[in-house]
């Protein structure tokens, strides 16, 4: 790269992450929309995920801000998105993520299904039974007004029926139809889960109709994800973008260049802006942050030694490159937290912090104990160190 292109430090890197992704405490938000637009969407694929990666960025966190945004006005919708990854965004953005990259998911997930239907389901199936019963379920759907699969069933028969998954390995499985059906009418932006029947950390959704989300140019669309990834992400490389989106490498250039991001020298490379983002930024104020698991900045790039030190993957990733719940100072990873069964939050230093970053985390951990009062949170996704810890 040329010597004449800004050189952005890893330093100046972890300075823009306290106010771009609102963890430094003067950067909080008042409402959840503006935590999800700010990362550009939250994980989902947990879902405590998106409560408390919302609430270690707002102003006053509690629970009852994200369901407001997630059930009653419907402000963040979820969908099957980037990297087959389930996310929170706001109904703003959902159309851009939808034409993105969603609805080529959705394409596939389609040609999967039925491939598996036809192959391991139990009874005949094929591309005209699955839209017929696809029709019936939206019809029960809509007459419930919202209902979980095993509602759903009662009315569609052929949700009962079972799969055969992974035939011959030990851990195969006999799941009914039923769940990957709404899931696949999901994925098709035709359903959205409701409020969970349980605690707001239950899995246990019923299902309602939605409004088709409206359809935007996938060439543009992938543009304006690019612009607003990179505007709360960068600097970043090409190949962070591509891993994040789940683009090819075409489409990532394309995107880039529509955008006109200017090119940066980082540390590993090459690295983009948006125009004019390359100048340095002041030192912030210090911040600490308990994030969860799968946390849209712990997650946001594919290449981390400037905020994770290579060492600390082993214990702060499971064996499919999940990130676990960790403890952040001043843009670093420097260990990880848990929740015990007493509700206690513990948390462990992978590295010396110092007596002012142990004070700001133990602050930290006090205000994520405030919020969560009586509620158990174990990650769906568990890792060596958050196990150690509720040991």
């Amino acid at each position: 790269m040329s010597d004449s292109l800004p050189r952005i430090t890893p330093a100046q890197r972890r300075a823009r992450l306290g106010r771009r992704h609102l963890l430094a405490p003067s950067a909080r938000a008042a409402v959840v929309e503006a935590v999800a637009d700010a990362v550009v969407g939250l994980h989902a694929t947990d879902p405590a995920t998106v409560y408390l990666s919302a609430c270690a960025r707002l102003r006053e966190p509690g629970a009852g801000e994200v369901e407001r945004a997630l059930y009653e006005d419907v402000s963040l919708v979820k969908l099957l998105s980037m990297r087959r990854t389930i996310f929170a965004v706001t109904t703003e953005l959902a159309p851009v993520v939808g034409s993105s990259t969603a609805r080529a998911i959705a394409v596939r997930e389609r040609a999967t299904l039925l491939k598996h239907l036809r192959e391991r389901a139990e009874e005949h199936w094929d591309e005209a039974r699955l839209a017929e019963v696809e029709k019936a379920v939206l019809a029960a759907v809509a007459g419930r007004g919202e209902a979980t699969t095993a509602e759903v069933a009662e009315d569609v028969p052929a949700l009962r029926e079972r799969i055969v998954m992974a035939p011959g390995k030990p851990y195969a499985a006999r799941p009914t139809v039923g769940s990957r059906v709404l899931r696949l009418l999901a994925s098709d932006g035709r359903l959205r889960r409701c409020r969970p029947r349980g605690s707001w950390t239950s899995s246990l959704y019923p299902w309602a109709l939605v409004p088709p989300l409206p359809d935007l140019p996938v060439r543009e669309a992938k543009a304006e994800l690019a612009r607003r990834w990179l505007a709360a992400y960068g600097p970043a490389t090409e190949a962070d973008l591509k891993w994040w989106t789940g683009w090819t490498v075409t489409d990532t250039r394309r995107a880039l260049a529509d955008i006109g991001a200017e090119g940066v020298a980082l540390a590993e490379g090459p690295g983009y802006v948006v125009a004019g983002d390359g100048e340095p930024v002041a030192d912030g104020e210090p911040w600490a942050a308990l994030l969860p698991g799968l946390d849209p900045t712990a997650m946001g790039w594919q290449a981390r030694d400037w905020y994770l030190d290579p060492d600390h993957v082993k214990p702060l990733f499971d064996g499919s490159g999940n990130i676990g719940p960790t403890v952040w100072w001043n843009g670093r990873v420097v260990g990880g937290w848990a929740q015990r069964a007493s509700g206690e939050v513990v948390w462990r230093p992978l590295t010396d912090v110092g007596r002012e970053a142990a004070a700001a985390v133990e602050a930290e951990a006090a205000r994520l104990s405030g919020w969560l009062g009586e509620v158990r949170v174990t990650p769906r996704f568990r890792t060596p160190l958050e196990r150690e810890l509720t040991a």
